[in-house]
């Protein structure tokens, strides 16, 4: 299926690798230039080249913390200070027990996974507005709809972030601008493989037995793959989509239960 955003022009934060590439690359797949961003300039030049040499798409990259003000407008440059796609994602804070959490751990949760999407989000959202055209993708996580405890900054910052903009997301939909959020369970990323390599190490469990047991939990009996992740923010992206807005989509092989 056609997308419809051939030409347009997408910033995918955190990107150079897990589900970011994954997004970065089904949207460059469908037509659009991509700007991608990672802290360390090796994974992300290589993950760019990669991205070129699969789809033909134009590239740029933006190195460094997109939480750091320079970076935010340098991503909004490169993309010719014209996003009509943005995706925000971020790392999330690692597990610690609720004991173990302070002030300043809280107050850099927040900053990640809620001022920093947020504040891009005004960086692009006028632009949109006035061009008839944006697509604003969240990437939160299956927290959000299933709190885990030793998650609880993650789940807090990043629920706050879609209570924030489901708001905002009903005042611009008029213009043809949607803010859409999608949930990630467990994706067959390097953050899932290297919590279970640490489980099976304090364990003395089997790598192999580690990850069996937990895609027995899951009913769809098996791990998410990132293209899957991928495919689903780039429709959300697309122009076909134009009618989603403030929309938490959950994508974790049925893990909740939950029926709302």
């Amino acid at each position: 299926m056609d997308l419809g955003i051939a030409g347009k022009r997408a910033v995918v934060c955190a990107s150079s690798g897990g589900l970011g590439r994954a997004c970065a690359l089904a949207l460059a797949q469908a037509g659009a230039s991509v700007v991608l961003n990672g802290r360390t300039e090796a994974a992300l030049e290589a993950a760019a080249q990669d991205i070129r040499d699969a789809t033909g798409a134009q590239v740029r990259t933006v190195v460094g913390n997109v939480a750091d003000v320079g970076v935010q407008r340098e991503l909004i440059e490169a993309a010719d200070d014209a996003v009509d796609i943005l995706v925000n994602n971020n790392g999330g804070p690692p597990f610690r027990d609720f004991a173990a959490v302070d002030d300043d751990a809280i107050r850099a949760g927040v900053e990640s996974n809620m001022v920093t999407p947020i504040a891009l989000v005004r960086r692009v959202l006028d632009g949109m507005v006035e061009r008839e055209f944006g697509r604003i993708v969240n990437i939160t996580s299956a927290s959000v709809k299933t709190p885990l405890a030793g998650l609880d900054v993650s789940s807090g910052a990043r629920a706050g972030l879609t209570g924030f903009l489901a708001g905002i997301a009903r005042e611009v939909a008029h213009a043809n601008v949607t803010i859409n959020f999608l949930l990630p369970g467990s994706f067959d990323t390097a953050r899932l493989q290297s919590g279970q390599e640490a489980a099976s190490q304090a364990s003395g469990t089997p790598i192999a037995e580690v990850r069996a047991a937990a895609a027995a939990g899951i009913p769809a009996r098996r791990f998410g793959q990132p293209e899957e992740f991928g495919a689903a923010c780039a429709f959300l992206a697309s122009a076909q989509a134009g009618y989603i807005t403030g929309q938490s989509l959950l994508i974790d092989g049925g893990a909740y239960r939950g029926i709302l």
